[in-house]
């Protein structure tokens, strides 16, 4: 059995080990995407941390984010150093986070992992949720134009101005969605101080009267260094970070035109892919984004632990 210990923040020694950690599950897996700078993933900065030892070696970690998801339900991240995995590290540790937990807990699997099955199964763990990751190219050949409605035209976001209106249409837009649906408005001004944040990939619909209707706010990845030539993940990537549309004006078009709009200003970038995330039980998005050419790439996973309310 690994030596496991809690802590409630790491050290720079800790850090940088775990960091060495994550570069080899991602280079094997492909998975976890890394934080600014290279450093760690900005969903494993807070929260409770969880390092697993075999002698000196960092063999495993696993993070706890008792914040949770938009239901209050605890969310688990794990991963075993891929020169360690079938000993028995991945279950010890899913064991001792199951122990602490207060609330109903989920472990992700990215990429739907095997081994993360077969924890799942012994853990007493189901499957509950499926984010589908697809991709495709912006050759710039098949995007048509974005056709809007009567009455309703395209502009930028604005900082300082639009995050209230955002927040309150993303609010009905994702009032199911266990994550999107929590974003506050202190979160989305914190978010515009990140390098990455682009109010002109920012498109929002509105109507005669300045309502605002829908948005979609896109994201550029920068090339991984640690893929191989040739791979997708070795160029940089646009993203469909998030298209919403408030409940009222669905039936109108809105989430294609929107997508379209994106996807243009993406290409116009020089960026020759995008990528995006959806439910794997939403079949209307996954129709629209079909559609416009995307495909599964991969299949993230959840599972919950059985029993408890989800």
């Amino acid at each position: 059995m690994p030596d496991i210990r809690w802590y409630s923040e790491l050290n720079p020694d800790h850090r940088a080990e775990l960091i060495e950690l994550l570069r080899a599950v991602r280079a094997r897996d492909g998975r976890p995407e890394p934080g600014p700078d290279g450093g760690l993933p900005e969903n494993l900065v807070h929260g409770s941390h969880v390092l697993a030892r075999s002698g000196d070696a960092l063999v495993g970690y696993a993070h706890l984010d008792r914040g949770g998801d938009s239901f209050g339900r605890e969310i688990v991240e794990l991963f075993v150093h891929p020169d360690h995995r079938g000993r028995g590290y991945g279950g010890a540790l899913a064991a001792a986070v199951t122990e602490r937990a207060e609330r109903a807990l989920r472990f992700w699997s990215h990429g739907d992992h095997p081994a993360a099955a077969r924890i799942a199964r012994r853990a007493g763990l189901r499957r509950v949720r499926e984010l589908l990751r697809m991709r495709t190219e912006l050759d710039g050949q098949w995007l048509g134009e974005p056709e809007l409605p009567d009455g309703v035209r395209l502009r930028t976001f604005v900082p300082g101005q639009d995050e209230a209106a955002v927040i309150e249409v993303n609010g009905r837009a994702f009032s199911w969605h266990p994550e999107q649906g929590s974003l506050s408005e202190q979160e989305l001004v914190e978010t515009e101080r990140q390098d990455w944040f682009d109010p002109d990939g920012f498109f929002l619909a509105v109507d005669g009267d300045g309502t605002l209707l829908g948005f979609h706010w896109t994201k550029v990845h920068p090339p991984d260094p640690q893929a191989e030539a040739g791979s997708p993940h070795a160029r940089a990537a646009g993203e469909v970070y998030v298209v919403g549309v408030d409940p009222s004006a669905h039936g109108r078009g809105l989430g294609t035109a929107l997508t379209l709009a994106g996807l243009h200003y993406l290409a116009g970038s020089g960026l020759d892919q995008a990528i995006l995330y959806v439910e794997g039980d939403n079949p209307a998005a996954i129709a629209v984004y079909t559609g416009l050419g995307f495909r599964t790439e991969t299949t993230d996973v959840q599972y919950e632990l059985a029993g408890r309310n989800s």
